[in-house]
């Protein structure tokens, strides 16, 4: 039997007209300095790359104050991106922060954030070829930080079958081998991811995430500055461009190629690592220093 609250009440029309507010309006925190990057990226040469097989993950190293790119090279590839520092991996990509401070897709100007009680810019986005894609008719947008890399809890959960080069198992994999540690251990610093190169939006009638097709195409680069040292780990979506589906074999796969470009001193000049939050942490508790 339907209760009273089952119905909308008289003033449902005005309760559905509130204002919208921007959570965390951008102009409240430091924007980066575009000058800054442009100037970087015109003086730079490329000290190491690691190429990333198939269904497959690798990681790589990019010290503060350089530049990585992740790059199409053979076909149409969506690629999913974990970062820690590498002094300490506990500090990690936090994408629903970074998805709050900035959008659901990001592209150049936009960083990606560290978990807290850090909260500092581990790389910001300095030049990516698919910002012309923007919005499109479907409302999906490339690079998001909305859904999480593909694992093999939920293929068991909706298959039945185990599947082992979901994104979550390929970046344990290479996780656990650059820190010498087990599956184990290495699985619960495995985190949301960005996904590169990925189109994605939500439907409109039922709000559900879906992927179509990404646009990338070989010698298409999104590309980073590395605000501290960091360890990256990426691994090639074994759903290949993810127009169909993406934790099996079915789709066709390829390669994504990461560079690591060190900018010359001049060009660093005066620049420092991004610093963690200024916040004191005793969350409302006095200490002898209050």
């Amino acid at each position: 039997m339907a209760s009273a609250s089952d119905n909308p009440p008289d003033d449902a029309a005005v309760r559905r007209a509130a204002t919208t507010v921007i959570c965390y309006p951008v102009d409240r925190f430091p924007q980066p300095d575009t000058a800054f990057y442009e100037a970087v990226r015109q003086d730079m040469k490329m000290v190491d790359e690691v190429t990333v097989p198939p269904r497959d993950a690798r990681t790589f190293n990019v010290p503060a104050g350089h530049i990585f790119r992740i790059v199409s090279v053979e076909g149409s590839q969506v690629g999913d991106l974990n970062l820690w520092n590498a002094d300490d991996i506990t500090e990690k990509f936090f994408s629903g922060k970074t998805r709050q401070l900035h959008a659901t897709h990001l592209t150049t100007g936009d960083r990606l954030w560290s978990n807290l009680p850090n909260l500092r810019p581990l790389a910001t986005i300095t030049h990516d070829t698919l910002a012309w894609y923007g919005w499109d008719e479907d409302g999906a947008g490339v690079h998001d930080v909305i859904g999480t890399r593909c694992d093999p809890y939920t293929n068991h959960l909706l298959t039945g079958d185990d599947y082992h080069h979901c994104c979550h198992s390929n970046l344990t994999r290479a996780l656990a081998e650059a820190q010498g540690i087990s599956l184990q251990e290495a699985e619960p610093h495995i985190h949301d991811v960005m996904n590169v190169f990925m189109c994605t939006g939500f439907t409109r009638d039922t709000h559900q995430y879906f992927m179509k097709a990404s646009p990338v195409r070989p010698d298409d680069y999104i590309e980073y500055f590395a605000e501290i040292n960091l360890l990256g780990a990426l691994s090639t979506c074994p759903g290949g461009d993810c127009g169909a589906s993406h934790s099996d074999d079915a789709a066709q796969c390829f390669p994504l190629k990461v560079e690591i470009w060190k900018p010359s001193k001049e060009a660093l000049n005066n620049w420092q690592p991004a610093k963690s939050s200024g916040y004191r942490g005793n969350h409302g508790v006095s200490t002898a220093n209050d």
